[in-house]
This record gives structure tokens, sequence and C-alpha cells, in this order.
């Protein structure tokens, strides 16, 4: 019993069930734990930036050959453009067929919305209609940081990340009696950033009740009965996609799901306590290196997917783009849906890193269309944050299997390290040694 108490995973289950208690009996309560769920995510966040710089400089400087390096990005490139692509075919089509948005009188429903609401809405529909934040031109100048301190210093992954290239670019160039201290300096560097995300994980199950319990605190569970057949197709389409499309990637290259997914399950359930996929990437990069994957395939391909590579966002904005459509009695045609996929595979891809990225995504899908009006968003408020827990664990498992296939595909695989992990041998503070 002392050692189930004393378990990662137990300890988090625990918290968030308690966190849902205590959200249904005391609501207002819950909805003042907000800063608790908050706090441990900025502890997660403030080493986000640090552990991928120096995974990403570690693994590319150690590389040697840089055509490699270049070879992995346009693979990761690639596969997530066809994965997140067939991702919003699948979201449409089961939109389409389930056809959640029958029978709501949208107009009415938008015009009776509380002031609260609709000046949260009409936040998202400014920020899409005047151009803020998720148009592609903006989206790539963006990767450019103005300052490296100001990159790290607001948690800008994409930006970390370029900077982090170029940097083991260059010290990849260096003669060895140079970059080689260097490198192990950064290593040990490496090590110590591991062992404060250690820590800092002691407080996960805090972290993970603060969190859930201010979400049923603030939006109550009563909250998910209108829109209850939207939130049912959500789920089962990215269970669906998960269990079907990503598992059969796994068994393609000779890779247990399931295997994987209990080997990862203390991130999948912080990601479910917090609803925020960014406070499971340090640890994914390092289970990725425990569970096979070389330091540099990991080190590049987990950071880049979490921009590049969301399939359960992308599930999501294609099922509540078309939800919407059906919600004001709005028959889309083929091509208008065809049409709808392709600004999706531009806009969903400037989702990460923004507050309130689903609704901003949204709204600018709907202002480039058109045809759905914008204001439409308002009828998500109430149950976004309950499907954000689902897109999240969707976009971290989808991550998780990126990298084994890149790994797979570029011979980065260490099966011996592979067979320890799933016996549960070498689960430490700290990343692999290299070998």
């Amino acid at each position: 019993m002392k050692k189930l108490a004393s378990n990662l995973t137990f300890q988090v289950l625990t918290a968030i069930a308690l966190g849902v208690l205590v959200g249904a009996i005391f609501p207002d309560f819950g909805a003042a734990l907000k800063p608790i769920g908050g706090t441990f995510i900025n502890l997660i966040k403030m080493l986000i930036t640090p552990i991928i710089f120096l995974t990403v400089v570690l693994g590319i400087g150690g590389m040697g050959d840089l055509k490699k390096v270049g070879r992995v990005g346009g693979k990761a490139l690639l596969y997530f453009e066809l994965v997140t692509t067939l991702a919003l075919v699948i979201g449409i089509t089961a939109a389409n067929l389930a056809d959640p948005g029958a029978g709501i009188d949208a107009r009415a429903s938008v015009a009776t919305q509380s002031a609260a609401q609709a000046a949260e809405a009409s936040k998202y529909t400014a920020q899409a209609t005047s151009g803020e934040g998720m148009h592609w031109v903006d989206f790539v100048t963006h990767i450019v940081p103005h300052s490296v301190v100001g990159a790290f210093a607001e948690g800008e992954v994409l930006q970390v990340l370029l900077f982090a290239v170029l940097f083991g670019f260059a010290v990849s160039r260096m003669p060895q009696e140079v970059g080689g201290p260097l490198l192990k300096t950064f290593d040990r560097l490496s090590h110590a950033m591991f062992g404060v995300l250690a820590l800092v994980m002691k407080l996960a199950p805090i972290g993970a009740f603060g969190g859930m319990a201010f979400t049923i605190g603030k939006y109550g569970l009563h909250t998910l009965l209108p829109l209850g057949k939207l939130m049912l197709v959500v789920y089962l389409t990215m269970f669906l996609f998960v269990f079907g499309v990503l598992n059969a990637i796994m068994r393609f290259y000779g890779l247990s799901l399931w295997r994987f997914l209990g080997f990862i399950k203390e991130e999948i359930l912080l990601v479910l306590g917090t609803s925020s996929s960014e406070s499971a990437l340090p640890r994914m990069i390092d289970k990725l290196e425990r569970y096979g994957c070389s330091r540099s395939v990991a080190g590049l391909v987990i950071p880049t997917g979490y921009s590049f590579n969301l399939d359960g966002t992308s599930i999501y904005l294609s099922i509540t783009a078309i939800f919407l459509a059906q919600a004001f009695d709005i028959n889309l045609t083929l091509g208008q849906e065809i049409s709808l996929i392709g600004i999706l595979m531009v806009t969903s891809k400037g989702a990460a890193g923004v507050t309130g990225s689903g609704f901003i995504v949204l709204a600018s899908t709907l202002a480039a269309t058109r045809i759905i009006p914008v204001e439409g968003v308002a009828l998500l408020l109430g149950v976004d944050r309950f499907m954000s827990e689902a897109r999240a664990i969707t976009n971290v498992i989808g991550n998780g299997v990126a990298t084994l296939v890149i790994a797979k595909s570029e011979n980065e695989f260490d099966e011996a390290r592979h067979l320890l992990a799933l016996q549960g041998v070498g689960e430490l503070p700290g990343p692999p040694e290299k070998a």
C-alpha cells in the first residue's frame, strides 16, 4: 500500500478524482483554485525552453552528419502534414456522419448569450478578423525572434528551436578540441535541468487537483448536457484516431501502441489534469529517449511537433467548424468542405503557444471561409474547456508516435534500450548517457 501511495500515477489519478469532487460540491472554492493549476504549468514552462535548447544542441552537435539533420527534419514535416491532414479529413467525415449540430437554433442561442460570454466571443472574432496571430505569413515570420534572450524569456518554443538548431550546427563545425568540451558542459547542464524537472514533477498531483477543481467549479457538470453530443463526437473521433490510425502506424513499424501508452501514462494523466499538452513536453523528450529514440531525433521532432503535428487540435477544429455550419443550418458543398480542410491545414499550424488558441484558430478559419458566422464560437465557450483535455492528450500521443516513426525510419532507435524501458529499467531523473 505504501508503494502504491508513492506512485506518481496513483497520486495524479487520486488528485484528479478529488478535483472533480471539490469542483462539483464546492464550485466557488473549486473555481478559486485556478492559480494552483496555473502555477504548476508555469513551473513546467520555465524548464521547456532550456531543456529544448540543450537537447537539440547536444543532438545536432554530436550527430556529425549535417545532411542527416536536414533529412530528419524533412521527414518529420512530411509526416506531420500527412497525418494532420488525415486527422482533418476524419474529423469532417465524423461530423457529417454524426450531425451533432442538427436541431440547434444557433442564431437564437448566440443572441441570448450573456454579456460576459458575448465579450469573450467578440475578442476571438476581433483577433480573427484583424488577422492577429494566425495567418501563415505572420506565423512564419514570427519563428525568427527579435532577440534570443526574449525568445527564452517569453517561452517561444519555435524561436528557441530555430536558435538551438543554428547553434548546434555551429558547434558541430567547431574543431573537436573546442566543441567537445562545450558539448560535455551542455550535457552536464542537461542532466541538471532534468533533475530540476524531477523535483517539479513531485508537485504534479497538486497541479492536477487545482486544474480539475477549477474546470468543474467554474463551468459545472451541467454545462456538458446541451452540447453533450458534440463532445461525444469529438471524444469518440479522437479515440478512433488514436487506436485506429496511430495504432496502425505503430504496428507497421513493429511497435505496440498499448505498451507505449503504458510507458507514458503519467504524462497522459498530467495532461488530463492540467488541460495543457505543454506540461508534458519536457518529460516526453526524456521518456522517448528512454524508450529507444536517439537524443537528436527526440529533441528535434517533439518540439517541432508541438506546432506542426497537432492531431487532436485538427480533429477538434474540423468537427466544431462543421458543427457550427449545421447549427446555423448551412449546407456546405463538397468544394466548400475541401476548401475548409485547405484553410485548416494552414491555420492549425499556428495553434501552439497561444492563449485561447482553439477559439482563435477556429475564428480565423471561419473568417477566412466567410460562410459560417464567426460569432458562432460563442456556442462553444461553455464546453471548450472539457474538450481541451481530449485534444491535448491526442496531441501528446500523436507527437510521441511521430518521434518513434522518424527514429525507426532513420535507424535511430535502440532496441536494447527499448526492451529495458518495457521492463521498467532505467527510470532515473536524467536522460540516458550517450553511448
